[in-house]
């Protein structure tokens, strides 16, 4: 086959692919996990049923696929905040506030039985263990700068900061989720 020809066809799959997943997740955000059909999603996206069977095994595997992108991309904008300043302790504040947004509009949007669902598969595992490393490689610069205590290690201290920024998902505000990246932060400076 010729070279357009196979671009022009997975052109074609990635657009279906993409409306698919545009859609089950509008549908999953407006009537929940379990209201939501591999015929309904066919009939919204306006393909037939067996083609989205070409796609898809069922509705989960659709959200797993979706939910998946969805972390690759927080993960990425993640990297382009710590990339934007080259000093340590505001790439730091910097990444600890971006994430505390996304943690807060997660947990604002739909109901618990789809987060359950895909916080159980293993690329969330795999995304934990980058978001973990990302804020222990700042930690590590922040404590070489100066800017980081040096009395516990970088390790742990990555830990309490992502259990701490997760407590941004029950925050009313950009306010109070600044307030609470100062507060982290005041916990990571070094001793006087």
């Amino acid at each position: 086959m010729p070279k357009l020809w196979n671009e022009t066809i997975e052109a074609h799959r990635q657009q279906v692919e993409e409306a698919i997943l545009r859609h089950t997740s509008a549908l999953v955000a407006e009537h929940g996990l379990r209201a939501v059909t591999m015929s309904r999603i066919a009939e919204v996206t306006g393909i037939g049923r067996a083609t989205l069977y070409k796609y898809f095994s069922d509705v989960e595997s659709i959200l797993l696929v979706w939910h998946e992108r969805q972390i690759t991309t927080h993960l990425d904008h993640l990297a382009h905040v710590r990339d934007q300043t080259g000093d340590p302790a505001a790439a730091l504040h910097a990444v600890l506030e971006a994430y505390a947004h996304i943690t807060q509009q997660s947990r604002r949007h739909g109901d618990s039985a789809p987060v359950a669902f895909m916080h159980r598969d293993d690329h969330v595992a795999d995304a934990r263990r980058r978001l973990h490393e990302l804020v222990r490689d700042l930690l590590t610069d922040g404590v070489r700068a100066g800017a980081v205590r040096d009395d516990v290690p970088a390790e742990e201290l990555a830990g309490y900061c992502l259990h701490a920024v997760a407590a941004a998902g029950e925050l009313p505000s950009k306010a109070a989720i600044r307030r609470l990246v100062q507060v982290i932060q005041s916990g990571l400076r070094p001793p006087a």
